[in-house]
């Protein structure tokens, strides 16, 4: 159901609005981590290295999906807490439609592109076919994944992050199933794992289509607006989200786009090292989930107040928020040192210290220990993304990304750090990030932009009929 973050104590609601956020994407990625877990115990360690090498590339399929969906929750979101629900019911049906056609556009460059994009990476040729049979069949999925995450940024705009919990609950477990069934029972190997993704995510995608078309029927427009028809399309929703999701896109490219070069420096240590990577940062993923998600419900809670012309709960917010990133920090990294070598034992052999093993628990321990510093750079930028402060947002993300490559790089080649540069070159970034990023909400500059993201008076008039 739909909530008002408008009103209310702040930590109470941003803590029960990014709860299950946070569970629902553990589910999600539960069933990445099964993906691997399957394909390493049953099928073998180069099985593990070729879903490893594809990883770079399907990211910057899901960083385009969930750029451009969050360009369409800012804009919902601050329109649903001006309470101008005509136009906001114009803007959902926007994104829908546009992200599906992108969607379809993704999914046909993908099948196309994935040799050369895996070849561009330096895959070994020993994973190549596995890896380019993996890529095809995923990019046969893209449009159900943009779909579902521009779904996904809806629901939230609204304040509801329980329903994609409940669909996200139902795909893991589907999925989780159909790689036991697929690799197991039929010895379909990578092919299996991402058919099994690509079957779960569409089922996910349909349903929460179908539920957002009923909630929309019911929800009333404001008085004034009960019998004027809500158009489905408007290039003016398409400019608005564009404001927002292009950047936010940009941004999430950016950390493809980084990763592909960490990829890179990765797989030129050969597929030993692959695969330890490959399973710490299964792990990793996993542990940053929640000062993600606690980024994205600061986005939804500020595109609100906005919205709302509040801007000192918006403030408020973002203490309560930084406070929670750092519980949930120290804490999780207190499990990856207790309990790290565990973790990893789901996807590599235990007994092989010296190698994949060795370079996961070491990529897990350095990494961990910077947490909280992730959460610093993670939550004020979700405030400047909720704002519309994108030129901001956007700077601390690229001062995040390349400072990491650059760093990595240097100290790979001009340092006896080996392997090790890589890890350590991760908080790095982050502090550079968050440097970028405190300064500018210091600063107080991020609230001249936040109003420009609403509608027109003139659109808002004509109820963003169709040209």
């Amino acid at each position: 159901m739909v909530k008002n973050l408008t009103e209310g104590k702040p930590l109470n609601l941003l803590f029960f609005f990014a709860l299950p956020m946070v569970a629902g994407n553990l589910f999600q990625q539960l069933y990445n981590m099964v993906d691997t877990a399957v394909v390493g115990k049953f099928v073998g360690e180069d099985a593990v290295a070729a879903v490893g090498s594809s990883f770079p590339i399907v990211f910057l399929s899901v960083a385009v999906a969930s750029g451009l969906s969050m360009g369409c929750n800012v804009v919902v979101s601050q329109l649903f807490g001006a309470r101008r629900i005509h136009e906001m019911k114009t803007t959902i049906s926007t994104a829908i439609i546009s992200l599906s056609v992108l969607g379809l556009i993704i999914m046909a460059l993908g099948t196309v592109f994935a040799g050369p994009l895996l070849q561009l990476l330096g895959t070994d040729p020993d994973i190549m076919d596995d890896s380019r049979l993996y890529l095809r069949i995923y990019f046969g999925g893209a449009v159900f994944l943009f779909l579902y995450n521009t779904l996904n940024g809806i629901y939230n705009a609204q304040g509801d992050s329980k329903t994609p919990l409940i669909f996200l609950m139902i795909s893991s477990l589907t999925n989780i199933v159909l790689d036991l069934l697929f690799v197991i029972q039929f010895n379909m190997g990578v092919a299996g794992v991402a058919w099994a993704t690509l079957i779960a995510q569409g089922m996910c995608a349909i349903a929460s289509l179908v539920v957002m078309f009923q909630r929309m029927k019911k929800l009333p427009c404001e008085p004034e607006r009960a019998n004027m028809k809500i158009p489905l399309f408007h290039m003016t929703a398409v400019k608005r989200i564009a404001q927002i999701g292009l950047p936010s896109m940009l941004q999430q490219s950016l950390v493809s786009l980084s990763m592909m070069m960490m990829q890179g420096l990765v797989n030129s240590f050969g597929k030993v090292l692959v695969a330890g990577y490959t399973a710490a940062t299964k792990i990793d993923t996993l542990a940053m989930l929640p000062n993600m998600n606690f980024s994205n419900a600061m986005s939804s809670y500020t595109a609100q107040n906005i919205g709302a012309g509040k801007y000192d709960r918006v403030k408020e917010g973002l203490k309560a928020c930084l406070f929670m990133v750092v519980v949930f920090s120290l804490v999780i990294t207190v499990i990856i040192f207790l309990f790290g070598s565990q973790l990893l034992s789901l996807f590599l052999d235990p007994g092989d210290t010296s190698g994949a093993m060795g370079y996961g628990l070491a990529y897990m321990r350095t990494v961990s220990v910077f947490y909280i510093l992730m959460g610093v750079l993670f939550v004020p930028n979700g405030m400047l993304r909720g704002a519309g402060d994108m030129g901001a947002f956007t700077l601390s993300s690229m001062a995040n990304l390349f400072s990491r490559v650059a760093i990595a790089y240097a100290l790979v080649y001009l340092t006896p750090f080996g392997a090790n540069a890589i890890w350590w070159s991760i908080p790095a970034g982050w502090a550079v990030g968050a440097a970028v990023s405190l300064l500018r909400v210091k600063s107080g500059k991020w609230m001249r932009t936040a109003v420009c993201l609403l509608y027109t008076s003139d659109a808002a008039d004509e109820g963003l009929g169709v040209d």
